[in-house]
């Protein structure tokens, strides 16, 4: 636990120490995020926010590899595959961070990158279907199920990265808690305590906590498509490694909550960007648009609709990412009392759906009786 805290807070450090000079250089070329009608902010911003947070990646893992446990993860190659996968990513995000690059064109590249994860063995291995049980997957079905999951979460957490700070919280509470129960999972069943799942979670949770302070409202800089996608594709391959290459057989799973963990986690971790994708894409189809066409109907601009302010519309969204996935792996945790938690997190939500609705409900409470 020690070395994977130590890799985290030094993510976080050489995030935060750098992302001052991405901005610099953002100014310095002119990278800007200009205001357009879909947007919220109301002056230009400086991008590139991403250099800053791949830096720390690789300061992090650089490091990992020379600790006295964390440093078999790197015997094989899957993390050597998030840094080649990443920097394609970061490379294409910047160049749209500053010049603008077509949709397909960020397509091709999020594929490319996928595709060279792949190679280096982030894949899907093993699906559990529930009443069936552990499917083993080819290289025909599972390449492409890899790449195809590898590609929506990235622009899943594109999509949400509309707010100050909004996509650097999620995508940290969705990376604590995939931590939480890729730790705990080796503990409990005896497996080795270095694993690339775990280490990839404390790194990204780690970049997003370092480049928070200067993106949270009011933001001096965003992460940009070079920093969104960049966690996208490494929020992905810890998934893709703990739930495809870890059979559930093989550690004995009991019980009907924990056997369809696995299924679930990734869909739970990334409920609100995921959630927001699959509207957004719906409400586009239905208006004969493409489903990268923007808009400003997005979860976060429904909330400033409703009255919240920017900041406030940003912490009931992290509220929302702390229930889904703290609720979910919580219960997959509970080793067989799932009960208790469960009523917790329904309670939380209540609360939670009231506290969203407070300023509808205030405007309905001044309206004049008819």
């Amino acid at each position: 636990m020690r070395e994977y805290v130590l890799t985290g807070v030094l993510v976080a450090a050489v995030t935060y120490l750098l992302t001052p000079y991405a901005r610099r250089f953002a100014v310095a070329t002119r990278a800007f995020a200009e205001v357009r009608d879909r947007d919220v902010h109301t002056i230009p911003t400086p991008r590139l926010g991403g250099l800053a947070m791949f830096a720390g990646i690789c300061s992090g893992l650089l490091v990992a590899s020379r600790l006295p446990t964390l440093h078999r993860v790197f015997q094989y190659s899957d993390a050597k595959g998030v840094l080649y996968g990443g920097a394609v990513l970061v490379l294409l995000g910047a160049a749209d961070d500053r010049w603008g690059l077509d949709a397909l064109t960020k397509l091709a590249g999020q594929i490319l990158a996928a595709g060279i994860m792949v190679l280096k063995g982030v894949q899907l291995l093993y699906v559990l279907v529930p009443g069936v049980g552990t499917v083993s997957l080819g290289s025909d079905i599972g390449v492409p199920l890899t790449i195809l999951f590898v590609v929506v979460t990235i622009n899943a957490i594109n999509f949400i990265d509309g707010l100050d700070g909004l996509a650097a919280g999620v995508v940290a509470i969705s990376s604590l808690s995939f931590f939480a129960y890729s730790y705990e999972l080796s503990v409990v069943h005896h497996v080795d305590r270095a694993t690339s799942p775990t280490l990839l979670a404390a790194v990204i949770a780690g970049a997003c906590i370092g480049f928070l302070p200067h993106n949270f409202n009011p933001a001096r800089i965003f992460m940009g498509d070079s920093g969104s996608m960049l966690l996208g594709l490494v929020f992905s391959a810890a998934t893709v490694s703990l739930t495809g290459q870890l059979d559930p057989n093989a550690i004995g799973y009991t019980g009907f909550v924990p056997t369809l963990l696995p299924l679930f986690l990734p869909l739970a971790l990334l409920a609100i960007p995921l959630g927001d994708l699959v509207l957004a894409i719906l409400r586009r189809s239905r208006a004969g648009q493409a489903p990268w066409a923007p808009d400003k109907r997005h979860l976060h601009h429904r909330l400033l609709t409703l009255g919240h302010s920017h900041a406030r519309a940003v912490l009931i969204m992290y509220t929302w990412s702390a229930l889904i996935a703290g609720g979910t792996v919580s219960i997959g945790l509970s080793h067989g009392r799932p009960l208790i938690i469960v009523s917790i997190v329904l309670a939380c939500v209540a609360i939670v759906i009231i506290a969203s609705n407070v300023p509808r409900l205030r405007a309905a409470h001044r309206l004049p009786p008819v």
